[in-house]
Parts: C-alpha cells; sequence; structure tokens
C-alpha cells in the first residue's frame, strides 16, 4: 500500500481503535498490521504526539510475561479529536468515491 496513503489515515486508525479499549504500544502495532503494514518505530512517535496533544493518557500496567506495560487509552479530548476525524474521513472518502465513480462512467 502506498505510503502516503497509510500516513494520511494512521492517526484515524489509532483514535479508532483506541476508543475501543486501552491498548498497549506493540499491541496497537499488531492490531493495526493485520489490515495495513507498519513498523514499531511509525506509531511510537505518533503516540508521544497524540499524548502531548492531550488526545491520550498513559498509565502502567503489571505484565505476568515480563516487565509492566504502558497502555494508551483516550482522553475526552481525543474522543472529540477521533469523531471530528471519522467525520471528515467519510466525506473525503464519500468525495472521492462519487468522482471515481463519474470517471468510470464517462
Amino acid at each position: 500500500m502506498n505510503t502516503q496513503f497509510k500516513k494520511g489515515v494512521l492517526q484515524l486508525c489509532v483514535l479508532t481503535l483506541l476508543k475501543q479499549r486501552p491498548y498497549y504500544g506493540y499491541e496497537l502495532v499488531g492490531a493495526i498490521s493485520e489490515e495495513i503494514h507498519i513498523s514499531e518505530g511509525t506509531i511510537y512517535p505518533l503516540l508521544r504526539r497524540l499524548k502531548a496533544e492531550g488526545y491520550l493518557e498513559t498509565y502502567l500496567e503489571e505484565s505476568s510475561e515480563g516487565p509492566s506495560r504502558k497502555y494508551y487509552k483516550l482522553t475526552e479530548q481525543g474522543e472529540d479529536e477521533q469523531r471530528n476525524q471519522m467525520e471528515e474521513w467519510l466525506e473525503f472518502r464519500c468525495s472521492i468515491e462519487r468522482l471515481m465513480n463519474f470517471k468510470e462512467e464517462e
């Protein structure tokens, strides 16, 4: 998949997954990678930025499989941002689909 396509929607994907439940970083990479190939090096800078912007908060939880894990969860502001981005994405997707259907009919 085109790298620019992925960059454009990765933040929305992260916010949407975190709207469902908290995730730790590696788990988040795995969930996204099931559909879109990404690396850990892509997700962690994004998570740090989203936290700095007030969209995420973190907490540590003990793990039976090693050291404590840092979990990420949406703040109220993050939920608002996810909702706004989802609305923008749906409008954008509909516009592109209309454009493509128009071009196919010609």
